[in-house]
């Protein structure tokens, strides 16, 4: 990657926080929604205390994340004006584009993500074992979440009905992602070795290298278009 391409990255990385600094309301919902979900589960779940077993803990935390990754990075491309796309089209190269805006996303999911597992142990109680491996975890699956998110709102963002179209595209992807996250995280609540999560760590980490490549690779036909 070459020093000019660094200096777009870097450049389009402070717009988007510069953006997101100005308008402050799309952070803020997002962390409302985290807070509100996982305070309705409390509300749901502390009648029948005897129910919320550490599989269903584990099951229902990160289904409150991907519904808050797709939520916070579906509009990562629709809501650019056409003038800005166009700009941007005669000033950067779509590999700067593309990953600036998986940087951007993944730092804006590791933040709801730590900010939600946070709210919700305190809410929930904390039932993990291991909390570096959880953590691990936890770092992987956000940057894996934005970066299939990401790559699929620009590929949407091309059709009419880009809603559909993303949850359609993105479900192969995500879905066998969620699993082995689950199950990775469950390791960490029942404080296995490490040695024992080797297979899923290697797994979600070749995923999210994989899904980076390729966007890196596939967007600038994407971009043409």
């Amino acid at each position: 990657m070459s020093s000019g391409i660094l200096n777009e990255i870097k450049t389009l990385i402070w717009k988007e926080v510069t953006l997101e600094w100005r308008q402050k309301y799309a952070l803020s919902g997002m962390l409302l929604y985290v807070i509100s979900t996982v305070f309705v589960c409390y509300l749901s779940f502390n009648l029948r205390r005897n129910q919320l077993t550490p599989i269903v803990w584990n099951t229902l935390f990160w289904i409150i994340i991907l519904f808050t990754a797709v939520n916070a990075i579906a509009k990562s491309f629709s809501q650019e004006r056409y003038g800005r796309l166009l700009y941007y089209y005669s000033l950067c190269s779509p590999q700067s584009i593309i990953i600036s805006k998986i940087i951007y996303n993944s730092l804006i999911m590791l933040l709801l993500s730590g900010m939600g597992f946070v709210f919700y142990s305190f809410v929930m109680g904390n039932a993990i074992g291991d909390m570096g491996l959880f953590v691990l975890c936890l770092f992987l699956a956000a940057i894996g979440f934005a970066s299939v998110l990401t790559l699929v709102a620009g590929i949407a963002s091309k059709a009419d009905n880009s809603a559909t179209l993303m949850a359609v595209l993105s479900f192969p992807i995500i879905l066998p992602m969620l699993l082995m996250t689950i199950k990775l995280a469950k390791n960490a609540m029942d404080g296995l070795d490490w040695s024992v999560s080797t297979d899923e760590i290697s797994t979600l980490l070749s995923i999210d290298l994989i899904v980076i490549t390729l966007s890196y690779l596939l967007f600038p036909y994407l971009w043409r278009s």
